[in-house]
């Protein structure tokens, strides 16, 4: 049998742990479940590694992933994560260290870095708990699923995000996970992916949003214009009211996504932003490109896509659709190399590999997995 030694802990962080009943974190001899590498804006900046190098432990409890956190040397030592099981409310509780600075009722990601958290054996679930970066860097979520988390009603927590990044936050890849609602805002929920106050270098692939009024957005007002440097790819996005995502300001790169049932519009680039809008899927749905709600231009390079059953409004004031027939009005250039799947193709591969629990397939660029 291999050994397996106690994660070190400071003894309030151990003591916080037991007495919470969540069992303390083991380090683990093997090696992680494989995380593959960072793919599009995430690649650059330095680039997105996660915990790559570090110590890897296993944690059935939010307890223990802030107690994984807090043992670590410093708030800069790299760990990966190993998650596996439910995390609610009643087993994510604040656990203090110098290198860290959590929360209960949310898992805390704040003032550190180098940090991977991977869903493991038969699936983690963040149950009603959100998941929150704030002035963080080198952060890689993978392969979880993150539910129904509510800013009103109760339990709330991280504002309603399912994800939610703020504050000086660099280079994240999040990849293989399922977000999902159930409903909008008039049911407590709020966005599932949201970035805000100078976030940049971040990725989301092959993920699953679903079921939200709010895919997400990038800034938080047309006055929060710091953030940028965004690739979204093979990603579904079904049954979402909106924002899928919302752009105000900065750059996005948004290519072989599926769209299924937006169903009031879908890609809203506003207040300067620019949009690079490759070999999409768009189904039966509304509006998916353009600036809406707002005067304040947004800016798209469109090539490749497919408009199967979208429907387009009439130009108006505050509503301005790039259909029905979509032109670019403006040129992006992408630094990183990427391949494209063809549009026709992405229903089936991004089916087979979008999500948590899919084994972390991805396309090989020739519509297969």
């Amino acid at each position: 049998m291999q050994r397996r030694a106690a994660l070190r802990l400071s003894a309030a962080s151990a003591a916080m742990a037991l007495a919470a009943g969540v069992g303390v974190v083991l380090s683990m001899p093997e090696a992680s479940a494989a995380t593959g590498s960072a793919t599009g804006y995430a690649t650059q900046n330095g680039g997105t590694t996660g915990g790559a190098g570090g110590k890897t432990v296993r944690a059935t409890t939010g307890t223990a992933i802030h107690a994984a956190l807090c043992g670590r040397a410093s708030s800069s030592t790299p760990i990966v994560i190993e998650v596996e099981g439910t995390i609610n409310h009643a087993n994510t509780a604040k656990v203090s260290g110098e290198s860290c600075n959590t929360a209960a009722g949310v898992l805390e990601l704040k003032q550190i870095s180098n940090v991977t958290i991977v869903g493991v054996g038969s699936g983690a679930v963040f149950d009603q708990l959100g998941i929150h970066l704030r002035e963080a860097s080198n952060i890689i979520i993978q392969n979880v699923t993150v539910k129904n988390v509510k800013k009103s009603g109760s339990p709330t927590s991280n504002g309603g995000d399912a994800i939610g990044m703020e504050r000086g936050v660099r280079n994240v890849w999040v990849d293989h996970t399922t977000l999902e609602a159930s409903g909008g805002e008039s049911e407590g929920y709020d966005g599932l992916f949201d970035m805000k106050d100078n976030t940049q270098y971040v990725t989301l692939s092959y993920s699953i949003l679903r079921n939200s009024g709010r895919g997400g957005l990038v800034g938080s007002s047309e006055s929060d214009l710091s953030n940028g440097y965004i690739t979204y790819h093979h990603n579904l996005y079904q049954n979402i009211d909106s924002r899928a995502p919302l752009l105000r300001g900065g750059t996005a790169h948004i290519y072989n996504n599926h769209y299924v049932n937006l169903n009031e519009s879908g890609i809203n680039s506003r207040a300067g932003a620019r949009a690079k809008v490759d070999n999409n899927y768009f189904e039966d749905s509304k509006d998916v490109l353009g600036t809406f709600y707002t005067d304040a231009a947004g800016y798209w390079q469109v090539s490749g896509n497919v408009f199967d059953n979208v429907t387009w409004s009439s130009p108006g004031t505050e509503n301005h659709p790039a259909g029905p027939n979509p032109q670019s009005n403006t040129t992006v250039s992408i630094p990183y190399g990427y391949t494209l799947d063809p549009a026709a193709c992405l229903p089936n591969v991004v089916s087979r590999t979008a999500g948590a629990g899919k084994g972390l397939q991805v396309s090989n660029g020739n519509c297969t997995v």
